[in-house]
């Protein structure tokens, strides 16, 4: 019991290269996702289940999806123990770290990648993350300055979408730049004062589905990079947002339009914004 709750704690995390999955949703998506790594010959996702008998009574697929696994009955006072929450919902699996190279994720030659730049806030860095997943991002990247994807708030924030998408931790950021400029990926910056309007990025991108081909292809009508090319966002600091070196190091600043009277929106509904525009003109190309 004292083992697993550990891995609450990063220092316990790296050294043992485990993290912890709460709750049903969670469990269930690591579970398929161990499924679908064993059958293809891929290294294990989850190391071992403890439930209670309520929580498997309620859930009773748990048992098949664990088939092969240690899944040990505990009582709700150990799944409190283990758990990082304050109501824990019964079950916990501790699983094996899933992050991936960039050289992996850059040599599946990706189309829409979604970058966190020294995003700090766990629950923020997991929202990005469901984002990408819902927007079929092909993988997300976390810069070394970066918080700790594996934070037990973290996995919570993306509801099993970590098991979904491949995900790359602690990359240099300038290192990044340059792969990513290497491969021909326009470099997009989410930037509340950027020069160019996403919605005129989309306007852009609907004219071409149209038939307008003049517009985003050198003519002088273009205000901005097409959506539909290869593209990778990048997300700056919940509170600084992209320094001025991080902001030049991307080939444009785009900007989401407020039409209300907030300030700016947070760092999580922005990326869901830019994501989606990238996945729906990328997706109507084809």
């Amino acid at each position: 019991m004292k083992d697993v709750a550990k891995l609450a704690g990063r220092p316990a995390r790296l050294k043992r290269r485990q993290f912890l999955a709460e709750g049903p949703q969670a469990v269930r998506e690591a579970l398929l996702a161990h499924r679908a790594a064993i059958d293809e010959g891929l290294p294990p996702v989850v190391a071992e289940v403890f439930a209670t008998e309520v929580c498997l009574e309620r859930y009773p697929e748990f048992p098949d999806l664990a088939s092969g696994l240690p899944l040990r009955l505990a009582s709700d006072d150990v799944i409190a123990a283990m758990a990082d929450t304050v109501s824990p919902q019964g079950i916990v699996a501790v699983c094996h770290f899933v992050d991936r190279t960039l050289d992996n994720v850059l040599a599946a030659g990706p189309r829409l990648l979604a970058v966190m730049v020294r995003v700090q806030d766990p629950g923020n860095a997991g929202t990005v993350l469901r984002a990408a997943d819902s927007a079929g991002a092909d993988a997300v990247i976390l810069t070394s300055s970066s918080v700790d994807i594996y934070n037990p708030k973290a996995v919570r924030s993306t509801v099993g979408s970590l098991f979904h998408l491949p995900v790359v931790t602690g990359v240099d950021f300038e290192v990044l730049i340059q792969r990513l400029q290497a491969r021909g990926i326009v470099l997009l910056a989410a930037d509340g004062y950027g020069d160019i309007d996403l919605d005129r990025l989309q306007d852009e991108s609907a004219l071409r589905r149209l038939g307008n081909q003049e517009v985003g292809s050198g003519s002088p009508e273009r205000t901005g990079p097409a959506l539909e090319a290869a593209t990778a966002w990048l997300f700056g600091n919940e509170g600084q947002g992209l320094s001025d070196a991080e902001l030049a190091s991307a080939q444009y600043r785009v900007a989401v339009p407020l039409y209300g009277q907030a300030e700016s929106l947070n760092v999580g509904t922005a990326a869901t914004v830019c994501l989606y525009a990238s996945a729906r003109a990328q997706r109507e190309l084809v």
